[in-house]
């Protein structure tokens, strides 16, 4: 690889991580925020979900328009979007600026993500190279939504939360300042005329099918991320929840009647398009479900402080970049298909043995099961990269990146709702029959660890299945 395929790697990678890490960065300093921006407890979520609901939304769109009009000029549209909306969020006078800034991150972010791994996807061809570039570049996504955590706590602890979203802008300041020299734009040549232009007579844009996924998906993360706070019997959640779902049915309906459809169900109906992001999907969601409750535990359960909890973290951040660092040659050695099911198995090992934490101890289990259950996740995400994507024609990596990457981001929006929901349910039960805090705050992690691995192992299987090889 050569010193400028390098930097190129970092400038991408560099995004993708600053735009994990917002996910994360702001969750220990909720409440410090809204006592500095005089929001009640009740709002606190929609700093959270201010950000989630475009930065998943659009992914798809976004995705498709890099295609089209060329991925290198919406990679830095975005991003310069994303770190304007920053400082944004960092001098936030109220409430209303606050959650606009948040908004804005997330389109900037819905924009930046799927570009940038089609410009990585389309610089490093199939095989060896591809495979590191990806390890690396999810390794970093991964670890960027752990890290958060850490940073969040001491940054807000010494500096304040505005701090917060001011590294997040000094960071995209720094990549767009690289960026521009590095980057060459990537439409494919099936769109270009004399010279490289793009022909008059591009592809349309699936205006209708736009319209169905993007709204399904804002419906569907709408629903999930206000679940988490207040349960699925409040009628805006159900309601969203039946609206997303419509949605997303209308839209496999017109693109199947598209002359030009945003997703080609053909490609859906690849198996390695399918059930490599139904991986993805499964191993993004249950992971952060899985440090969300181990969070709970630390904390509500042993007691340590934020800061000792961010050190548990730290350490399965640095297993993350080792094994990150390794999956390429993983993949060399076994295959993308066993790595990726080898990888959702361990995943589901060592997820299922946290269920032997207890109250009075346990922080040493949560160490060394945390920090192993994230080497199989990151085995998973490299393979299922490399799975979603491979043996598709460049005028389809934006929209076969655009899949992978919400994959991604869906899966970091909807496993912690939907765990927290089931995690909270059971204390709450065992607390209305008179159980303890701490022992009834224990029996709702282990249940939600439970149904995670059980989900990881299923989810294994069926890849191992749909993915064997067939006799031709």
């Amino acid at each position: 690889m050569s010193a400028r395929a390098k930097l190129t790697l970092l400038v991408l990678c560099a995004a993708q991580f600053i735009v994990a890490l917002d996910f994360s960065v702001l969750n220990v300093a909720l409440p410090v925020l809204g006592d500095d921006l005089g929001m009640g407890r009740a709002d606190l979520q929609w700093a959270v979900t201010a950000f989630a609901l475009p930065s998943g939304g659009f992914l798809l769109l976004s995705g498709r328009l890099g295609d089209l009009y060329g991925r290198r000029r919406l990679f830095l549209a975005g991003l310069a979007l994303f770190t304007a909306a920053s400082v944004l969020a960092a001098l936030a006078w109220g409430p209303a600026s606050f959650l606009a800034g948040r908004a804005l991150q997330g389109v900037g972010a819905a924009v930046t993500v799927p570009t940038g791994m089609a410009l990585l996807t389309t610089t490093f061809p199939e095989g060896p190279q591809r495979e590191r570039a990806l390890g690396i570049s999810s390794t970093l996504l991964s670890l960027g939504f752990t890290v958060g955590m850490l940073l969040g706590g001491v940054m807000t602890d010494g500096l304040g939360w505005r701090s917060t979203m001011g590294l997040l802008a000094v960071a995209g300041t720094g990549v767009l300042l690289g960026a521009p020299g590095l980057l060459t734009e990537s439409i494919p040549h099936s769109l270009k005329g004399m010279g490289g232009a793009p022909i008059p007579d591009r592809p349309r844009l699936d205006l209708p099918g736009a319209a169905t996924v993007t709204g399904g998906l804002l419906a569907l993360i709408y629903a999930l991320s206000t679940a988490a706070q207040r349960g699925f019997g409040g009628t805006d959640v159900l309601v969203a929840l039946a609206a997303g779902l419509v949605l997303l049915v209308a839209f496999v309906l017109v693109e199947s009647r598209a002359a030009e459809p945003l997703v080609s169900l053909p490609m859906l109906r690849r198996r390695t398009v399918a059930f490599g992001n139904l991986a993805g999907l499964t191993t993004f969601s249950t992971m952060t479900a899985v440090v969300f409750l181990l969070t709970l535990y630390l904390q509500d359960v042993l007691g340590l402080s934020a800061f000792r909890t961010g050190l548990v973290f730290g350490v399965q951040g640095a297993f993350a970049v080792a094994a990150g660092t390794v999956a390429p040659r993983v993949i060399a050695r076994f295959g993308t298909r066993a790595t990726l099911v080898g990888g959702l198995l361990v995943q589901a090992a060592f997820t299922a043995l946290l269920l032997g934490v207890g109250a009075t101890s346990g922080a040493w289990l949560t160490l060394v099961c945390a920090s192993l259950a994230c080497v199989g996740h990151l085995w998973a995400i490299v393979a299922y990269g490399v799975v979603a994507t491979s043996g598709l024609p460049d005028r389809e990596q934006g929209l076969a990146t655009g899949l992978v990457t919400s994959s991604q981001q869906v899966g970091l929006t909807i496993g912690i709702p939907l765990l927290s929901a089931l995690a909270s349910a059971r204390t709450a039960a065992l607390r209305s029959g008179g159980e303890g805090v701490v022992p009834a705050t224990l029996d709702g992690v282990r249940l939600g660890l439970g149904v995670d691995a059980a989900v990881v192992a299923a989810v294994a299987v069926l890849v191992a299945v749909a993915l064997r090889p067939r006799n031709r």
